[in-house]
């Protein structure tokens, strides 16, 4: 950890660049100057040595394996860089943990709620479409590990998998107030709305965008996945249309109106949620 370093200390790990300039010296010398980070902080560094080559093997907001030594520089500690390269999260099997900002709940238990709330569903067909969803490793992966935003509520990893049971926890409580509510409708659609959030995100330095997460956005990206696995999964036409239609209008709809007291109900609890996350984390007023 950087916050452990002391100066004499030798340095060799995986680290996030946060800061990449090119400057020169009094004497007109190229170096770069850069800032390293992980969860427990930030060190700046520099390279005097072979500064062009280095710099052309990464970029700013990338993570980056780096060999050097810590020295104390106008009583600051400062990284003295003698090797530097890009590293690839998935390809070098590097924890986005390490560096991005995590979920303080534990991720097993709230797995683990997931799967109980989906069990919650009776519905055949829904059923059947919840299960394949969940059987699929590497979605089930993308879904525990995304954050629901970048910068708004939820920002960080897990905050999907966090946001998504708070939300269908409230819709069976709701449904249970109000028996006439299509129970098994809302609640499956309490535990997909934000089903898009786990294919919107790249993780490294920073959280970034997939080409699907910039290009269509996580609604599409939900209506995608369900219509395939809903085809898969033979779930009938009109439980698929209510189905799309509660996670499509969970922001709102254009015109205001709503076609479902499901779909409703679910843009209520979904903001309720967000709005009562947003006071907790940045204050009354600040939401």
């Amino acid at each position: 950890m950087l916050s452990e370093l002391r100066a004499g200390d030798e340095l060799a790990g995986v680290f996030a660049c946060a800061r990449k300039d090119r400057l020169h010296t009094r004497a007109g010398a190229p170096y770069l100057a850069l800032e390293l980070r992980d969860r427990s902080g930030a060190l700046p560094a520099r390279a005097f040595r072979n500064a062009d080559l280095l710099a052309g093997r990464f970029e700013r907001g990338e993570l980056v394996a780096v060999k050097g030594r810590v020295e104390r520089f106008r009583d600051q500690l400062v990284v003295e860089v003698e090797d530097i390269r890009r590293v690839d999260a998935e390809k070098d099997r590097v924890d986005p943990s390490a560096f991005l900002p995590s979920s303080y709940r534990d991720l097993d238990e709230l797995d683990g709620f997931l799967e109980y709330l989906a069990g919650e569903v009776h519905d055949p067909g829904y059923r059947r479409l919840l299960e394949a969803l969940l059987g699929d490793r590497e979605l089930r992966a993308q879904w525990r590990r995304a954050p629901c935003t970048r910068a708004g509520h939820h920002a960080y990893l897990g905050g999907l998998l966090e946001h998504t049971v708070a939300v269908a926890t409230l819709a069976q409580e709701l449904s249970q107030l109000h028996p006439r509510l299509d129970g098994d409708l809302l609640l499956c659609a309490a535990l997909v709305h934000d089903l898009g959030r786990a294919r919107e995100f790249t993780y490294g330095a920073e959280i970034g965008l997939t080409d699907e997460g910039r290009l269509l956005g996580h609604l599409a990206i939900g209506q995608r996945l369900l219509e395939e696995r809903a085809a898969r999964c033979g779930l009938d036409e009109r439980r698929r249309l209510e189905l799309l239609h509660c996670v499509l209008a969970h922001h709102g709809t254009s015109s205001g109106r709503f076609r479902s007291p499901e779909a409703l109900a679910l843009y209520r609890l979904n903001a309720l949620e967000t709005g009562v996350k947003g006071v907790l984390e940045r204050g009354i007023g600040l939401e």
